[in-house]
């Protein structure tokens, strides 16, 4: 059996792992599954407790990802890629990265939500479309993706089949709309228990929260709010010395 890999240094002992560990995956050590907590404590001869305290630092940094019944992996495996200002489809943009985008639908109907109405622009009492579908790429989940539309000129949806299509593409198809621009915030979060459940992710675990406001015509129309996991989805832009900072602008594919 080979001698336990030392840590070199002083201080708390997790402390010392912390930093090997990081100055390994900074040095690309790790191109293959990383670690579970049995192997680096073995690799390193100390206890699970200072292997978990040593790992929890590092995953609430990002940089490590764990998900229940998955082994632990680098953050940066599988990411999605996404220019900044453009409209874009999640679902296109899983399917161009050579991965199958597939849907859980949990939940299409029309019902009514005094918050979403306001942000649209409707009455209190407007009944709104409803979708909720959590989005995979491949057998991974990605996202928990809810929208609201107003109901009347989106009755059609109802009848789609969301496991395996574009909203985007069905609204244009089934009711001859087309979301033709809009406004997206996206910040970062730690989901909740019910989104870390639906996710896969061990609570609390730091994601993206992308709320889009899409417009027809230039009146909103769709609210969208989407959790996406931060360790397979990554946002880009573009800028040059000549014009300075700007975003990248897409080719307006939706969805």
């Amino acid at each position: 059996m080979p001698a336990p890999r030392p840590l070199p240094g002083t201080g708390p002992l997790w402390a010392r792992l912390e930093g090997h560990m990081r100055a390994r995956i900074d040095a690309g050590d790790f191109d293959g599954p990383f670690p579970g907590e049995h192997a680096i404590a073995a690799e390193y001869g100390v206890s699970r407790h200072t292997v978990r305290e040593a790992l929890r630092r590092i995953r609430h940094d990002g940089l490590v990802l764990a998900a229940r019944g998955r082994a632990p992996r680098l953050a940066d495996d599988g990411v999605l890629h996404q220019p900044l200002g453009a409209l874009y489809s999640l679902f296109r943009s899983v399917e161009d990265s050579g991965r199958t985008q597939r849907s859980v639908v949990r939940a299409l109907d029309v019902r009514r939500d005094p918050d979403a109405a306001a942000r649209l622009s409707l009455p209190a009492d407007a009944d709104l479309t409803y979708l909720e579908r959590l989005r995979l790429a491949d057998d991974d989940p990605l996202a928990l993706d809810q929208v609201w539309l107003p109901a009347t000129p989106t009755t059609a949806l109802l009848e789609a089949d969301f496991s395996h299509t574009a909203l985007y593409d069905e609204l244009r198809a089934r009711c001859a709309i087309v979301v033709s621009g809009g406004v997206e915030t996206i910040r970062a979060v730690l989901v909740d228990e019910r989104e870390a459940d639906v996710l896969h992710l061990v609570a609390p675990a730091p994601a993206f929260l992308i709320e889009r406001t899409g417009h027809v015509t230039g009146a909103p129309f769709e609210l969208r709010r989407t959790v996406v996991r931060s360790d397979g989805f990554a946002l880009t832009a573009e800028y040059s010395s000549q014009d300075g900072y700007q975003l990248t602008q897409g080719r307006g594919q939706t969805g």
